[in-house]
């Protein structure tokens, strides 16, 4: 169970029904290409379309201080994410997420590449029609350590109502469903690979801020 606690103090609580991630999923979708042209040179596959959504296990959305890995290079990424309570707008909050990758297996997957590490949620939400008439000037930045990683705004990437309208045309609006947004551009020449992660979302309007923040801990070497 998921439990947010909103401006006013009150708390929603939600169990994770569907979990949804996002991916290529900018505003600027001709920058978009560019990145999955960049990618490619990596070697990770190119999406069939895009924008594109993975299916998550839902047991991966978290509200934890610690992600445990497996090697040396995951990483985060600056998100926020919309948790369904009903079948209205009314019913959605929206908070920051960190989608933890693993960045050696999105070479053979990005779906596989998600489900290997949490989807870390923020422990306070905002109800989404508190904000939806500003969403685009809401903020986002993550560090890694004391240094800054991602710097941007929601405005940078598809709008939280392009999400809810897939939801609905794909019979996923409902109670426990809870997207992903994509992530915006990490700043060059920052190492990824960190071990603490911090995502910061903040409503320029109020001053309001949600964060989510965590440890990377590097499991024991296998045996075998």
């Amino acid at each position: 169970m998921l439990t947010f606690t909103l401006p006013d103090g009150t708390t929603e609580t939600v169990e994770p029904l569907n979990l949804l991630n996002a991916g290529y999923a900018g505003r600027n979708q001709e920058e978009v290409a560019h990145h999955i042209a960049e990618l490619a040179e990596l070697g990770v596959p190119a999406p069939t379309v895009t924008p594109a959504m993975y299916p998550i296990s839902p047991y991966l959305a978290q509200q934890t201080d610690t992600v445990h890995v497996q090697h040396g290079r995951t990483s985060g990424e600056a998100e926020w994410a919309l948790v369904i309570l009903g079948d209205s707008e009314d019913d959605v909050l929206l908070t920051v997420a960190c989608d933890h990758t693993d960045r050696d297996l999105e070479v053979h997957s990005v779906a596989w590449s998600k489900n290997a590490s949490p989807d870390v949620l923020g422990l306070g939400a905002w109800r989404l029609s508190d904000v939806a008439d500003r969403i685009d000037d809401i903020t986002l930045k993550a560090w890694v350590g004391d240094t800054p990683i991602q710097t941007g705004s929601l405005g940078d990437l598809l709008a939280p109502k392009y999400w809810l309208d897939v939801l609905r045309e794909r019979g996923l609006f409902k109670r426990g469903t809870i997207l992903i947004s994509g992530t915006i551009s990490m700043h060059p020449g920052v190492d990824q690979f960190a071990d603490t992660w911090k995502v910061e979302m903040t409503d320029p309007t109020t001053g309001n801020e949600l964060t989510c923040a965590y440890d990377v801990i590097r499991m024991a070497d296998p045996i075998g």
